[in-house]
């Protein structure tokens, strides 16, 4: 029983280590970062010891400490050094930082405006920040483990994108309300916008949820950390695209008109002319 040897390691180690099948239900990998940042073969001794302690209630009940260390116990065991964690969450960071880069250079791109990257950027931020906060908070109340480890990095990634969808859809809807309903407000206009895609927002976003949901409550252990992660995404992913984004645009956008920065050549030297004249 997973679940059970968990919570007897969570009491030996101070906290929930991952547990993962090996091979058969008859196996398990266990990872813990007990004592991970001091070294040496009396270190390894006093994990093992530990483990053993918290493996008790399910070993022979006359098992010595010199029995549990053999291979018909435990099988092998390997150590990740700190410096490889700290490349891990480097690479996390600038893998983050590179794609809303990249994704502000699309947005100011496809728009040609700077106000509607910079809404898109900070909306995904607060996805990733809001995402990344629950996660840590909830996890030592969960009773299943929450790294922050590749899993979660995946997920994060996938929040930025399915947000960034979500965003690009309201922003496009009212650029072309912006060109439709000349001299109503930006406020109307952004309104607007959001009431009209919203059904789309709320029924594609709830799709995602339910799905994710299902993969959640009946996968593997290895998944739920991944599946929790992008339930929070898509939550704080369809927040942000309305009342995060939509705001910053109206905040930013100040005196000059919205889609200014979407209009055709020939309206452009209309524009020009007249502003001469």
């Amino acid at each position: 029983n997973i679940d059970a040897v968990r919570n007897a390691l969570d009491k030996t180690f101070g906290k929930f280590p991952i547990i993962k099948t090996y091979g058969s239900t008859a196996a398990l990998e266990i990872t813990t970062d007990y004592k991970i940042n001091e070294g040496g073969s009396a270190t390894d001794t006093v994990v093992r010891n530990t483990l053993f302690e918290g493996l008790r209630p399910f070993l022979p009940a006359n098992l010595t400490k010199e029995e549990f260390a053999t291979t018909q116990y435990v099988e092998g065991t390997k150590k990740v050094d700190p410096t490889i964690s700290d490349d891990l969450k480097s690479g996390a960071q600038w893998a983050t930082l590179w794609s809303l880069l990249i994704i502000a250079v699309y947005i100011f791109i496809r728009f040609r405006d700077w106000r509607y990257s910079m809404g898109t950027i900070i909306a995904l931020l607060h996805d990733v920040l809001v995402t990344l906060a629950v996660f840590s908070f909830f996890k030592n109340i969960v009773p299943f483990p929450l790294e922050i480890d590749q899993h979660f990095i995946a997920a994060v990634l996938t929040v930025i994108g399915f947000s960034m969808n979500d965003t690009v859809i309201v922003f496009d809807r009212v650029r072309e309300y912006s060109r439709n309903m000349k001299g109503a407000s930006k406020g109307t206009i952004i309104n607007k916008a959001i009431n009209d895609t919203l059904s789309r927002t709320i029924m594609t976003s709830l799709t995602v949820f339910l799905t994710i949901l299902i993969l959640f409550l009946v996968g593997g252990e290895v998944t739920k950390g991944f599946a929790f992660a992008m339930l929070i995404g898509v939550v704080t992913g369809t927040y942000s695209s309305i009342f995060v984004a939509a705001p910053i645009l109206m905040d930013f956008a100040k005196n000059k008109a919205l889609g200014d920065a979407d209009l055709l050549p020939h309206e452009q030297k209309k524009s020009g002319s007249s502003s001469k004249g």
